[in-house]
């Protein structure tokens, strides 16, 4: 396989619009990408994930949705990355195949969560089930233990994986525990792993351990502070870089107080971009009208170093 340049920045994990009575609204794709690009300075996403309630999608859907995004990305978005991980084995490898087809940018695969991998050489079984329906795509590990339940450790994971899954190019890593990150980092310098980090309030500290980029839900609305806080650090002027994390963070510390998930994702980029994100899919359900008053408020509070 010819060796590829390293994935670097950020990446939006991007949330998926829909109908007032449910269905996806592919129609406000291309308007969501030409407004991530122009407005937030991101030009790679992560489709189907978490935020964009790829597991409560059926599969005809998820694939729309992967077109549509790749469609619409054409000659703008730098990466397509979608998510192609399920309960189901067999679904999986469709959702894998499909991807390849229609020339995404890389894959990922989030562990399976009800019936659960025991071991490492179980989860990377599963994984390479999957990878080898796309034998020309970079393949991602989806690492994210809160939702899974799935705790084997990436650091552990790692060793020897590429013999297995010769398409293995890295983590999204959406985990708190930065001992495993900087482990997984410092014993695999020598390959071309790119660790992107999936935790946005703490990024800075996952990039001081060497994280590549990140993929994250803020950045569908907070891209352009975040891109300013990376140039901070690159400079480097850490006290600046500072400033926009503790900022991101005090926005976020503020709405997980309130409450704060996929739905009230939806509801705080509706707000910012003014596309319509319509409702999230049960069993999640609508973030209240006084959840998105008190953010308007707290948003428009916040005064960043840039002035803006």
């Amino acid at each position: 396989m010819t060796p590829r340049k390293k994935f670097q920045g950020l990446v939006a994990a991007t949330i998926t619009p829909m109908t007032p009575d449910g269905q996806i609204n592919l129609s406000v794709i291309g308007q969501y990408v030409d407004y991530l690009v122009s407005q937030q300075n991101i030009r790679s996403v992560f489709v189907n994930g978490t935020t964009g309630e790829g597991l409560s999608l059926s599969t005809q859907e998820r694939k729309q949705l992967a077109e549509e995004w790749v469609c619409q990305g054409k000659d703008k978005l730098d990466h397509v990355i979608i998510h192609v991980g399920a309960l189901s084995l067999p679904e999986s490898q469709e959702l894998a195949r499909h991807a390849a087809a229609i020339g995404a940018s890389a894959i990922a695969v989030i562990a399976p969560f009800f019936f659960k991998p025991t071991n490492k050489d179980v989860l990377i079984a599963f994984l390479q089930k999957v990878a080898s329906e796309a034998p020309a795509v970079p393949f991602y590990y989806y690492h994210i233990p809160a939702l899974t339940g799935v705790k084997i450790r990436v650091e552990e994971l790692l060793d020897g994986i590429k013999e297995q899954i010769p398409t293995f190019q890295g983590v999204k890593f959406s985990d708190t525990d930065l001992l495993d990150l900087a482990q997984c980092i410092n014993k695999n310098e020598g390959e071309q792993f790119a660790f992107l980090y999936g935790v946005d309030e703490q990024l800075l500290s996952a990039l001081a351990v060497g994280a590549d980029g990140a993929v994250g839900s803020t950045y569908n609305y907070l891209g352009q502070k975040t891109n300013l806080m990376l140039q901070a650090l690159a400079k480097p002027d850490l006290a600046l870089a500072r400033k926009y994390q503790f900022l991101t963070g005090e926005f976020l510390n503020f709405v997980i107080k309130l409450g704060f998930g996929v739905a009230q994702t939806k509801a705080v980029m509706t707000l910012v971009s003014g596309i319509p994100m319509g409702p999230p899919r049960l069993p999640l359900v609508d973030a209240s009208e006084e959840f998105i008053t008190k953010v308007k408020a707290k948003l428009e509070s916040i005064v960043w170093p840039d002035g803006n």
